[in-house]
């Protein structure tokens, strides 16, 4: 084994581990837990003493099963209430008094958040605080036995390698027997030396166990650094149609403020012209046909900017855009739209975007007599129906659109279903996320 050890455990089966740093780490390890543990222990003390209570309680010769039980989920409910409070700022310590016997990195499984009241609602939220809870009450249950019992480990071995000085001057105690003369003291001398080079392999073995158990627990579980991505993917996601939006109303901006009010003043001028030239004259033919296209290109302008974003849409809502849609459709339609709030932007654009595109399949080639379009928002989502009595048998593999429609869909998280049998109805059901917060 050429590389260096990364953990105690490792350290503990090189020959050069007792001259070696790695003792001493482990050591300095036990003992900088001290801090944390006795800051820790007083306030979960003091919220576990309704479960001290309610156990003893409980050992009574009568216990009353009401305060005991009563006492039980008091002590349940602070230790889970409080204790994130203790346990989350703890786990940070941990963390980086973990370097001392895991030299690999331990990245925390919380999210970043801005705010007191993010952070608490998140926290509260999070997997990875409620390990961290476990982690705390183990740390707080079981640290001070281990430490303890290493604690008379190494006295004892001390007091075998100075017991027959001691025993000079009278009886000595060596736990389990006594000795009052030196020479009965000399065997468990003997016995101190044998022992004194496996105090540091106990005290890493102690220390690589707190150490392995403080890593399982306060690291991000194996789910949450995917989860992390699919959330900064969402944001991203987000950010995009954010972006999209904003393009969008520059480009509807500078259409009707820019291009129309020019092609608006082209149209005028060439409507003067023409009054000016002579009826039965050459040019004015050419000025006619001209100012009749320049009206026909005011027209598919007109139309190009509603199809971008309808000034409806900005001004009045979902609902009305989708009735003039409805009025301007080939075939007839019927709109129940129910929204007594505007929605969000995003959520308005794509729902009029998907009921004009399911509405132009409709027209070109379902072979409708009528359609019905139906708009509802409940707990949270948004859902579009659009349902026509045409002959159905629609293919998103056909490149009718639809494939388009649900993809633009899946970029603010919804989703599309849609039923189309040989022979119709077809149906077209879109569910979108809409929190008015």
């Amino acid at each position: 084994m050429s590389s260096a050890p990364r953990t105690a455990f490792e350290a503990m089966l090189r020959r050069r581990f007792l001259v070696g740093g790695w003792p001493w780490r482990c050591l300095a390890y036990l003992l900088t837990a001290a801090l944390p543990l006795t800051v820790a222990a007083v306030p979960v003390a003091v919220l576990a003493l309704p479960l001290v209570v309610a156990t003893r309680r409980a050992t009574d010769a009568h216990p009353a099963p009401v305060a005991v039980a009563l006492f039980g989920l008091l002590g349940v409910v602070l230790v889970a209430g409080a204790g994130p409070l203790i346990a989350v700022p703890l786990a940070e310590l941990e963390r980086r008094r973990l370097r001392l016997v895991d030299v690999r990195p331990v990245a925390s499984g919380h999210r970043t958040v801005r705010g007191p009241w993010s952070w608490l609602r998140t926290r509260y939220t999070e997997a990875a605080t409620w390990r961290e809870l476990g982690y705390l009450c183990v740390f707080v249950a079981v640290v001070p036995v281990l430490s303890l019992a290493l604690l008379l480990f190494a006295l004892l071995i001390g007091a075998f390698l100075i017991s027959p000085l001691l025993a000079r001057d009278g009886t000595v105690a060596l736990g389990f027997t006594s000795v009052d003369d030196p020479w009965q003291a000399l065997p468990y001398a003997l016995a101190g030396l044998v022992l004194l080079p496996v105090l540091p392999y106990v005290l890493a073995v102690v220390a690589g166990a707190h150490a392995a158990v403080a890593r399982s627990l306060l690291r991000h579980g194996p789910d949450e650094r995917l989860r992390a991505e699919l959330v900064e993917v969402s944001r991203s996601r987000a950010r995009l149609v954010d972006a999209f939006e904003a393009e969008r109303r520059r480009i509807e901006r500078d259409l009707h403020d820019g291009a129309q009010q020019r092609l608006l003043s082209l149209t005028l001028q060439l409507g003067l012209a023409r009054l000016d030239v002579p009826a039965d004259s050459p040019a004015a033919r050419s000025v006619g046909e001209a100012h009749e296209e320049a009206k026909r290109l005011m027209t598919e302008l007109r139309e190009l900017i509603r199809g971008i974003h309808p000034r409806v849409l900005t001004d009045r809502g979902l609902a009305a855009a989708l009735r003039e849609i409805a009025d301007r459709s080939s075939i007839p339609v019927t709109v129940d739209a129910e929204l007594p709030d505007r929605l969000p932007a995003h959520v308005e654009g794509t729902a009029y975007f998907v009921v004009s595109e399911a509405l132009t399949n409709v027209a070109k080639h379902s072979g409708a007599s009528e359609a019905v379009v139906t708009v509802r928002r409940e707990a949270g989502l948004l859902t579009v129906e659009i349902r026509d009595d045409g002959d159905g048998g629609a293919d998103p593999r056909a490149g009718s659109g639809l494939t388009g429609l649900a993809d633009r869909v899946a970029v603010i998280d919804g989703r599309m279903l849609l039923s189309s049998p040989v022979g119709g109805p077809t149906v077209v059901h879109v569910e979108l996320p809409c929190d008015l917060r």
